[in-house]
């Protein structure tokens, strides 16, 4: 299973592997309260691509699509989480305020399409 959390929420025993997909670090939360396998900022939207969209609803499709490109670019940046999703659970942290918006969920979409896919 692949699930997305906020990096301000505690861990829970459920989470599996837990890894930051965010490009820069969250404010105010300090490393070890994170209880991080691994901090995967190569598979986070790129910079321009981030400012363009600004957790913009009317641009989620859009940027789903741009960010789908992005990932699809760079595989060996993705391959580690999905090596870790056929282990076990895995959790995507990310410190946006909008819980359906944001990149972890679309990271999320996207690693159950490559699985699905046989990838």
């Amino acid at each position: 299973m692949i699930r997305v959390k906020r990096v301000y929420d505690p861990p829970d025993p459920d989470d599996g592997q837990r890894f930051l997909v965010e490009r820069l670090w969250p404010r105010g939360v300090k490393k070890e309260a994170l209880a991080l396998d691994g901090w995967l900022r190569e598979v986070a939207p790129s910079d321009g691509l981030r400012r363009w969209f600004g957790h913009d609803p009317a641009k989620w499709e859009e940027f789903r699509r741009r960010y789908f490109q992005e990932l699809d670019a760079r595989p060996e940046a993705v391959r580690p989480l999905l090596e870790a999703a056929r282990r076990g659970n895995v959790t995507l942290l990310f410190s946006a305020r909008d819980t359906a918006h944001n990149n972890a969920v679309a990271l999320r979409d996207y690693l159950e399409r490559q699985r699905s896919a046989g990838s």
